[in-house]
């Protein structure tokens, strides 16, 4: 078993060979975790949350659900979920220009930057940002259709856990988003924190 610790507003990756488990955990609770996973033998295909919920019919993570890549092959289950459902899959991946659009001025860490930095740091390149898997990200879609981000009721020690169904890189990031923008919580209030990585 093995196991790595994410500092906060960082991402990592590592390889998951098929059959294997992953279990991401936010020690102190109410800390977003963007999930990018793709094939080891073709980065070209990567997880895919929009294809996966199409076949689940839910666009919320369930215990139980199979994710697919985008050629709409099964790439992980969803065998545990320690969260209470407290999951997203509609918000992209932050980057340099979302925190612009919410007037940050200079640089800002982000899961795309996150990703990307990941991924190099394995020799790969990629070309595009997926959309991720955000676990422990708490969002509703109200009845006019608008999309929020209410107040994370992830407690600490929350977690989840996923069975490779093929041999992957798996990148996990946590997010930095720290802004006090209404509506859009994200995180806990007291900024970013660690994610606990553990495979076997």
């Amino acid at each position: 078993m093995g196991q790595m610790i994410i500092p906060p507003a960082q991402g990592r990756a590592l390889r998951v060979a098929s059959s294997e488990t992953l279990r991401i955990t936010t020690p102190k609770g109410a800390q977003a975790a963007d999930f990018f996973a793709f094939n080891c033998a073709n980065v070209g295909e990567w997880l895919s949350p929009n294809h996966s919920w199409v076949f689940t019919r839910h666009v919320r993570p369930r215990k139980g659900d199979v994710f697919l890549s985008r050629f709409r092959r099964p790439m992980l289950e969803f065998i545990e979920d320690g969260a209470a459902g407290t999951h997203d899959m509609m918000i992209a991946a932050c980057d340099q220009f979302r925190y612009e659009q919410f007037g940050f001025k200079g640089n800002h860490p982000s899961c795309a930057a996150n990703l990307e930095n990941s991924m190099r740091r394995m020799g790969l390149q990629i070309e595009v940002i997926p959309q991720p898997i955000n676990f422990f990200t708490n969002s509703a879609v109200l009845d006019d259709g608008t999309l929020v981000s209410p107040p994370n009721p992830v407690p600490p020690g929350a977690y989840v856990e996923l069975r490779a169904l093929m041999d992957l890189i798996c990148v996990t990031s946590s997010c930095p988003f720290d802004l006090p923008v209404e509506g859009w919580t994200i995180n806990a209030e007291a900024g970013p924190t660690e994610l606990l990585v553990e495979w076997s």
